[in-house]
């Protein structure tokens, strides 16, 4: 089991920044691949960002490339997600996951992640 707790969410105008993160308890957390999903109201989850258990290799979603950074400091069982340049439509409530099988490449599916956190809103005003 991986417990998963975001925090970070908030509200701020477009163009600004924040930073998320998600904290890691339970079982080994060096080993997991992690993403980043986000909801918007009346859509499904989609994905934001992944990396691997050894940080040698990060995947973006389009929409995010370019303004998003994924990290993970394993010493710390943290996962984070640097957001700059956001814009309006990046509001929603965002989601950390945990992949438990090792992978070079992270996962872009939902499927994959067997552990969800609880979720932080990210509202970004026009």
């Amino acid at each position: 089991q991986v417990q998963l707790v975001e925090s970070g969410g908030g509200l701020v105008q477009a163009g600004g920044s924040l930073r998320l993160s998600c904290a890691a308890s339970g079982r080994t957390f060096s080993s997991c691949a992690m993403g980043w999903f986000r909801q918007a109201p009346g859509k499904e989850r989609e994905f934001v960002a992944a990396i691997n258990w050894s940080s040698s290799a990060t995947r973006y979603a389009d929409s995010v490339k370019g303004r998003f950074t994924i990290s993970r400091d394993n010493a710390k069982n943290t996962v984070y997600l640097e957001m700059n340049s956001l814009k309006p439509e990046d509001t929603a409530v965002y989601y950390c996951a945990a992949d438990p099988k090792l992978r070079i490449i992270a996962s872009m599916r939902r499927e994959d992640y067997d552990y969800w956190g609880q979720g932080t809103q990210v509202s970004v005003s026009s």
